[in-house]
């Protein structure tokens, strides 16, 4: 099923007329991957403007190529870090995508507006009356609040209570409401009920549920693809290969963009990352983890999987023990005395848990396949060490102090000598029984249609090529809207 795109006249008056108050404009995907087409004027107001600061001119700045400073940042190239062989112990080129320079320090910001944008300049939903909340696992309602605060309209925070602290003392300034739910990461069930009770208990709401709204795949599909392509042209040169792209399924819009990738490379492949501790498409498993934001235990709606061809399981303590190596001053000293360059040393903050489990998942990828230094996989570094400080207090609490001979053994043992376990390729039927994992979240429990579920595998591709092509209809709405706001921008 395609994005609504069907237009209500009265409340997009409404919509309008308050971008208007606010002297806001609504940049287009094309501006998002291609951020040189954003007016003069814009990227002039953006001089004076914090990279978090809650200002409408920051919808602009929804982008992988913002520069890479706090306050007054034009656009670059994509940020991205490579991890060389000698932090790997693979020959194979790991490129992440880094998620911090985004307003909020997470790439989560293009997926709420990918999910907010269309009902906006549609008068689907209406700024002035209705709430927008956001169900997530951590980053995702963080991103929601803070669109909604550049907007102008009130927003409601779900997440699990277990999420770290960072998260709720900053979502605590920026959202009207921060609900916080059962459990932890994997609680994703528990998110959903919250929201079955506030549709029947309030009228002055919209869900934007990342796990099932296409704005969130349609997204990552064009933005973050495109991101992806152009740092992989960069790098691979003229021998090179691009083997495929390694990522976290969490809400399934990230993963989006390799279907963008195949598209374009055809022999690569697409692999989904999930936690050992909760290997829900690995062996239709379950329970709780510490890899923050990905969230589990269910198969999210959006999630293509006929077009993916690994699962891969990364243990949740092996994140947590890098954690220190890349964060700790022992960590740090010691990789430095193995030959990791300042340069790196100095960027490892800006990898977060998530990206962690990227980055192994990553490693076992290209382990797995015996890939070469010809070879090239993206990931992507979701956050940063910016919301995870606390993690860091807790494990010294636990553990004890950091030293030298902990990051050699955990940079040998979770790094050097990661192994290929918990890894499986998926051939016809694999993809099948991953794919009918959907029905009992979504047809079961969340109300929707069996035969939509049905068209994602056998109308495979058009059903999803459909979403995909609605790019340039919903870039035509947003430069519609602003025309209607009317403010100069040359």
């Amino acid at each position: 099923m395609k994005i609504d795109l069907q237009i209500n006249d009265s409340v997009l008056n409404k919509a309008v007329n308050m971008a208007r108050e606010r002297q806001m404009l609504i940049p287009t995907f094309e501006q998002m991957r291609h951020p040189e087409q954003i007016p003069e004027a814009i990227k002039a107001g953006l001089k004076e403007v914090g990279l978090w600061e809650v200002n409408p001119l920051n919808l602009f700045r929804t982008t992988w190529k913002n520069e890479p400073v706090e306050k007054g940042g034009g656009f670059n190239g994509v940020n991205y870090i490579e991890f060389p062989p000698e932090l790997t112990g693979i020959p194979a080129r790991i490129i992440g995508l880094v998620g911090k320079w985004f307003p909020t320090g997470a790439h989560k910001v293009g997926a709420a507006f990918g999910c907010l944008a269309p009902r906006l300049v549609t008068g689907q939903f209406d700024p002035t009356s209705q709430k927008a909340v956001w169900p997530s696992t951590g980053n995702y309602c963080r991103g929601g609040a803070y669109i909604s605060a550049l907007l102008g309209c009130e927003s409601i925070a779900i997440l699990p209570e277990e999420m770290s602290k960072e998260r709720f003392e900053w979502l605590s300034r920026i959202a009207g409401e921060v609900i916080a739910t059962p459990g932890c990461e994997s609680n994703v069930k528990e998110i959903y009920d919250k929201c079955w009770e506030l549709r029947e208990t309030r009228n002055d709401i919209m869900i934007f549920n990342q796990f099932e709204e296409f704005g969130n795949y349609l997204w990552h599909y064009y933005v973050t693809g495109e991101a992806m392509e152009e740092v992989i042209q960069k790098n691979k040169g003229k021998d090179g290969r691009f083997a495929g792209v390694v990522l976290s399924t969490g809400s399934a819009g990230t993963i989006a963009s390799g279907d963008y990738l195949k598209q374009r490379f055809p022999g690569c492949k697409i692999a989904a990352a999930e936690a050992l501790q909760c290997p829900t498409l690995l062996m239709n498993g379950f329970g709780g983890h510490r890899i923050e934001g990905i969230g589990d235990k269910h198969v999210p709606w959006i999630h293509n999987v006929r077009n993916t061809d690994m699962v891969i399981a990364v243990d949740d303590e092996n994140c947590m023990n890098l954690l220190r190596l890349f964060n700790e001053p022992a960590g740090l000293e010691y990789l430095s005395s193995v030959g990791i360059s300042d340069e790196l040393l100095n960027k490892l903050s800006w990898v977060g848990i998530s990206g962690l489990s990227n980055l192994l998942a990553s490693i076992k990828f290209a382990r797995y396949y015996e890939l070469t230094e010809k070879d090239v996989v993206v990931t992507v570094l979701t956050d940063s060490m910016e919301l995870y400080s606390s993690r860091i207090e807790e494990l010294r609490e636990e553990s004890g102090p950091y030293s030298r001979e902990l990051a050699l053994r955990d940079h040998h043992r979770y790094l050097l000598g990661l192994s290929i376990d918990y890894m499986l390729e998926l051939g016809y039927y694999e993809r099948k029984r991953i794919h009918n994992l959907k029905y009992f979240t979504w047809i079961e429990q969340q109300g929707r249609e069996v035969e939509e579920l049905n068209a994602q595998w056998y109308e495979y591709p058009d059903y999803w090529e459909e979403i995909q092509e609605q790019v340039s209809e919903i870039d035509q709405l947003i430069e519609d809207f602003n025309t209607q706001v009317g403010l100069q921008t040359d």
